[in-house]
């Protein structure tokens, strides 16, 4: 491992808040975008307040705090999240290396909270914070949200609980009362795509987009395809404008190749610019599809373009574990064909 740093747009706003770390709140939700650097920056943070030589408010890298953070080791820093996003981090246990990936938890477990209470109730290392990094938050089911939510009412004397989450809105409204809200913003686009090539990804632009802005996220899709606008998302766009029947642009075939999740949050983000474009607002995720885009819109009704979104937003939440991947295809993909013939 190495320590974990703050990425380019988050060091000026770190500082400022790092600056009052003797007057801390016991509990920060960092929340924003998904896709900018939020659990780089807890992690960071959380680094930061472990150093025993900050420089700058941050981590040094010297000292013996930081060595222990950096292989993973410091006994005052402790990362709650489910099993299978640790085992995509390559920290997992023996049993957890025994266990199916298909089968390890996607939440985070009560049992997991439980086994911290010794950790809480002991001194900390050399007298400075304790830290506990928790994160996605919306992975909290109702039994270890309510533990949390406990633990946070009466919380451990000099420990720092930083909690991550995409969708605050989703988590129990008394466990964000007790925390103080940290939101990220979407960094400039001009600081954006310059880490995206310092990261060797040439034209980022089009990547940027396609990821609304958020630069983790647009790296992440250039590793997961080969071009920022699906190929099958521009078949499907491309169909419908000339009135095909049945599968526009004989989609099916590739969807069934492609993670689910991916391919609803690709649908969604384009049904997100066909209803900016029919308002008249240029399109924020895939440009280079405006001109088959403005086609489209021209003749979906404002009401049907308000129920096929609220659709879409339930099939976002089933996603990950459609009954039957086949037919959830089939039935997303006549959903927007009926959609997109609708006179306006």
């Amino acid at each position: 491992m190495a320590l974990p740093q703050f990425l380019p747009w988050q060091k000026e706003i770190a500082r400022t808040w790092l600056a009052g770390r003797n007057n801390f709140a016991h509990a920060w939700l960092i929340h924003g975008l998904a896709g900018i650097g939020k659990q780089k920056f807890a992690l960071a943070a959380a680094a930061a307040l472990l150093c025993e030589s900050p420089q700058e408010q941050m981590a040094c890298g010297r000292c013996s705090a930081c060595q222990w953070v950096a292989a993973g080791s410091h006994p005052d820093l402790r990362r709650i999240r489910p099993d299978a996003i640790a085992a995509l981090e390559g920290d997992e246990t023996e049993d957890d290396a025994a266990t199916p990936k298909k089968s390890l938890s996607r939440e985070i477990r009560v049992e997991q909270l439980r086994q911290l209470h010794h950790w809480f109730n002991t001194a900390t290392h050399r007298g400075g914070f304790r830290v506990a990094v928790l994160y996605p938050a919306e992975s909290l089911n109702m039994i270890s949200a309510n533990a949390m939510l406990k633990v946070l009412e009466e919380p451990p004397q000099g420990t720092v609980f930083l909690l991550v989450s995409d969708t605050p809105d989703r988590l129990l409204p008394t466990l964000v009362s007790r925390c103080r809200r940290f939101p990220l913003s979407v960094p400039a686009p001009e600081t954006a795509q310059k880490w995206l090539q310092q990261q060797g990804l040439a034209e980022p632009h089009s990547w940027l987009a396609a990821a609304g802005g958020a630069p983790l996220k647009a790296l992440a899709l250039s590793v997961e395809s080969d071009t920022a606008c699906p190929v099958w998302l521009r078949a499907l766009v491309v169909g419908l404008t000339q009135d095909k029947e049945g599968d526009p642009g004989g989609v099916a075939d590739a969807l069934e190749k492609q993670p689910v999740t991916m391919w609803v949050d690709a649908l969604q983000r384009w049904w997100l610019d066909l209803m900016l474009v029919a308002q008249g607002v240029e399109p924020r995720y895939y440009p280079e599809l405006t001109t088959f885009t403005r086609q489209i819109a021209s003749r979906v009704s404002a009401s049907t373009m308000a129920e096929m979104a609220r659709w879409l937003v339930q099939q976002k939440a089933v996603s990950t574990h459609p009954l039957s991947t086949k037919l959830f295809i089939q039935t997303a993909l006549q959903r927007v064909v009926l959609a997109c013939r609708q006179a306006g």
